[in-house]
């Protein structure tokens, strides 16, 4: 196949949609042998921060020297986001080879009782192949949804890593913290360490709970302003504390000072140290990593659609959150750290997450909302999303292509604006910079 029919193909496959269970990637990965068992891995779940957070592991490890592949998902504006080495994507032409040499077995597995192979679970095996091919160092792996049953989940990983737990995808990991915390510590294994920044009660005791079941030592990374710290205790305690845009990291004999996330927002400290910590967790495999490496990793990480500045004069701001935390997390960070005279905010939503919850968090700090929705067969009709910011109380209108609305938000904006586009990766991606050139 050619790039643009690999494409075409993994397109092709969203119609199976989201399958969880691991006999499919199973048995896809003993058809070529099982490449997940030939890297050393880090794994990464969690319902917010887990992409922020793989990024900030693998800017580390290639600090350090280390040749690192990076799994991420979703991606925003090129597939091959998803698959990297070295902090580059891959190239479009091996991209292309691996799906052509994927495309048979994974046919041919379809025609089992295992049914369809799905396109996320054709990505991850494309992800394997490649970073057992290019014999990387290490590689990190972001889950997709959930963790017991993604994709991901046939690995057996150095070090795993759950950032936070709140409420997300609840029509599949369930409408409680206690349950999507249960699917979410199924990634962990015994014979890894597991590090986590999980700040509630319910769900840190289901994962703890969990650990004590594998016999996996657990390192905790928490906030010192938190008032759960010192609810149940871990095998080791991290506590980072923050300070005019730095933080400082402090407990298993390890203590750095004054690291600065690349990554914009105050919610990136808990990232940051996260990874910091994962880092950390190597050492029980002799695997020794300088504080200056970890410093120059957590400064120099990068990654689409996090926060993102992509224009100054109005200043355009891409972000991802697609749930109630995220959302909050962003409000915070927009008031903290940039300086506006007003707000317009283009938000576009899937229907996995109703909009009221989400626009609850960002519609008061909204001038101007402009409701608009991504090319998604899931896309959340705009005038639903429109509805829901009016009955906020929000100035709202509807333009429903997501380059149109940026248009419209950039004629309605002056030099001192900020646009803030939002609601769903799918919208992001959908910003293409003629949308944002011009009045």
């Amino acid at each position: 196949m050619t790039y643009q029919e690999s494409l075409d193909y993994l397109d092709g496959l969203l119609k199976f949609g989201i399958k969880f269970g691991l006999e499919r990637i199973t048995a896809l990965a003993e058809a070529f042998g099982n490449p997940q068992n030939k890297i050393r891995t880090l794994h990464v779940a969690g319902t917010n921060g887990k992409g922020s957070t793989c990024t900030f592991i693998a800017s580390i490890l290639r600090e350090a020297g280390y040749r690192t592949g990076l799994y991420l998902s979703p991606y925003v504006f090129d597939v091959r986001e998803r698959i990297q080495i070295g902090g580059a994507n891959i190239d479009a032409d091996e991209f292309a080879a691996l799906a052509t040499e994927i495309k048979p077995v994974a046919d041919e597995i379809g025609k089992t009782d295992l049914g369809p192979v799905t396109e996320f679970e054709v990505k991850t095996m494309m992800a394997y192949l490649y970073f057992a091919r290019k014999n990387v160092d290490f590689a990190v792996l972001e889950v997709g949804m959930g963790g017991r049953f993604d994709a991901t989940n046939i690995v057996h990983p150095l070090v795993s890593v759950i950032t936070s737990i709140s409420l997300d995808h609840t029509e599949r990991l369930g409408d409680t913290l206690e349950q999507i915390a249960f699917e979410k510590s199924g990634i962990i294994k015994n014979g890894s360490i597991l590090v986590t920044a999980v700040d509630d009660d319910a769900a840190w005791r289901v994962i703890l709970g969990r650990c004590r079941e594998e016999g996996v030592e657990v390192w905790r990374v928490i906030s010192s302003r938190s008032r759960h710290a010192d609810s149940l205790s871990a095998d080791v305690q991290f506590r980072y504390s923050s300070k005019a845009g730095s933080f400082s990291l402090n407990g298993g004999e390890m203590r750095i000072i004054g690291l600065k996330p690349s990554l914009l927002g105050s919610f990136q400290y808990a990232n940051a140290a996260t990874a910091a910590v994962a880092i950390k967790a190597l050492e029980r495999y002799e695997i020794r990593i300088t504080p200056q490496a970890i410093a120059a990793g957590i400064s120099n990480a990068s990654i689409v659609g996090r926060m993102q500045v992509v224009r100054r004069n109005p200043t355009v701001v891409i972000d991802g959150a697609h749930n109630p935390d995220a959302a909050a997390k962003l409000a915070r960070a927009v008031v903290e750290y940039l300086q506006f005279d007003k707000l317009i905010l283009v938000i576009g939503m899937t229907n996995t997450h109703p909009p009221k919850p989400i626009l609850r968090k960002l519609a008061p700090l909204a001038a101007k909302v402009i409701a608009t929705q991504p090319q998604w067969f899931r896309a959340t009709p705009a005038a639903q999303v429109a509805e829901a910011a009016g009955a906020l109380g929000a100035d709202v209108e509807i333009v429903e292509r997501v380059p149109d609305a940026m248009k419209r938000a950039m004629q309605i904006a002056d030099p001192s604006d900020l646009i803030l586009v939002t609601g769903s990766f799918y919208v992001i991606g959908e910003v293409d910079g003629a949308d944002i050139t011009a009045k």
